[in-house]
């Protein structure tokens, strides 16, 4: 009902000085009140008592709200058989009944508060004062009645906000939580396209140098020096991925079509030789799909030096108004004829490359196709969207 510490004290600390101000209107009221209610007991010490009795109660109101009405309702009951003016008594009642409709669940607040007007019902056939009867019953449960029912009004309006507020709460961390799946499964797809990429060019210059050493070494020399710069780069460009997650900060995608050349020729040294063509007139494109461009390109080829079992691929890259689109074609026999061998999906395990691909097209609202070609070979087209542009 009522948390410790700080805001525990508060609490006491409010409730107290309420009942004290409570009780010095009461006090002086109650004199007032008499003078103009002809017929009444006059105030007496037993009636300050009654008066004190109800104000400082209340200095509980929050710790025990169901008890603080209790005594109230028999302080004001009693205070009302015997007479005493009608006065500033009824607040303290009315002040303890909206206490337990907002600080109790509706059926408990409302027995309590039943049971109260029921005890305050005596005094209308039991009064020694001047008014009693039935005309007394309707301003009698006014006192009551209207309170509850405020005190319930907010109590309902406190519990709603409340639970908007936890709905809020949740939605944000499902966000959150959404968010940073997506953010894994982004830096998942950039390490897994930096070290595949890196790794399958290592792989095919080491059986090169593995082919030429013993009858060529001086050439081969030509293949590690190959393998410690693609190495290299892969290194720098996975130290930049890591550094970005480590730090917590978005990192601008550095890869793209720019680099295209760099990529053609890191691929000729490890044996697949790249034929680049670019149709329309290349510009300025917007990072996200400057990256995924690149990314595309750099896995259909990653696939070509895995799987097709050929010594070269030819890259298309076509700026449109609206659209961009890229080619990667090969005449290879990596696919199967249903498109979904070696090369159909990119890795020996779990087909994480075409799957990341067609992610990040669709991410951007583009579209990804790839399959066997005709004549032989395999075929990757991706078309990404543009804005339109006068």
């Amino acid at each position: 009902m009522w948390s410790g510490g700080q805001r525990g004290w508060r609490w006491a600390a409010a409730d107290a000085a309420f009942a004290l101000a409570l009780l010095v209107i009461g006090l002086l009221g109650t004199d007032l009140a008499g003078d103009d209610q002809p017929g009444s007991r006059p105030v007496d010490a037993t009636c300050r008592v009654l008066i004190v009795v109800a104000a400082l109660a209340l200095m509980a109101r929050h710790r025990a709200p169901a008890a603080v009405l209790v005594v109230v309702s028999v302080a004001t009951t009693i205070y009302l058989v015997i007479g005493y003016p009608y006065g500033p008594i009824l607040l303290t009642l009315l002040v303890a009944v909206y206490t337990v409709a907002t600080r109790l669940p509706v059926r408990p607040a409302a027995l309590a508060t039943g049971g109260a007007f029921v005890l305050l019902l005596t005094h209308v056939f039991v009064s020694l004062g001047p008014v009693s009867g039935w005309t007394a019953v309707l301003p009698t449960s006014a006192w009551v009645v209207v309170p509850f029912a405020v005190g319930v009004v907010v109590r309902v309006n406190r519990e709603t906000a409340a639970r908007s507020r936890a709905e809020e709460a949740r939605s944000r961390a499902e966000q959150a939580r959404r968010q940073t799946d997506e953010e894994r499964l982004r830096i998942a797809q950039e390490v897994h396209d930096v070290v595949g990429h890196g790794l399958a060019a290592i792989s095919m210059q080491a059986e090169i140098a593995l082919h030429l050493l013993p009858k060529r070494p001086e050439q081969a020399e030509t293949a590690l020096t190959a393998i410690s710069r693609t190495s290299r780069e892969a290194l720098d460009e996975l130290r930049v991925t890591l550094g970005a997650v480590r730090q917590g900060a978005e990192r601008g995608p550095v890869p793209g079509l720019a680099r295209l050349a760099a990529l053609r020729d890191r691929l000729a040294g490890a044996g697949l030789a790249v034929e680049l063509s670019v149709v329309g007139d290349p510009r300025e494109l917007p990072a996200a799909v400057d990256l995924a461009a690149y990314r595309v390109v750099q896995e259909a080829l990653t696939n070509v030096l895995r799987h097709a079992g050929v010594s070269d691929a030819e890259v298309t890259v076509d700026y449109r108004a609206d659209e961009l689109t890229v080619e990667v074609t090969d005449r290879g026999t990596g696919a199967a004829g249903d498109g979904t061998g070696p090369a159909a999906d990119g890795d020996g395990v779990g087909g994480h490359g075409l799957a990341g691909m067609r992610e990040r097209v669709a991410a951007l609202g583009g579209r990804l196709t790839a399959g066997p070609r005709t004549g032989g070979g395999f075929r990757v087209h991706a078309r990404l969207p543009l804005e339109s542009t006068p």
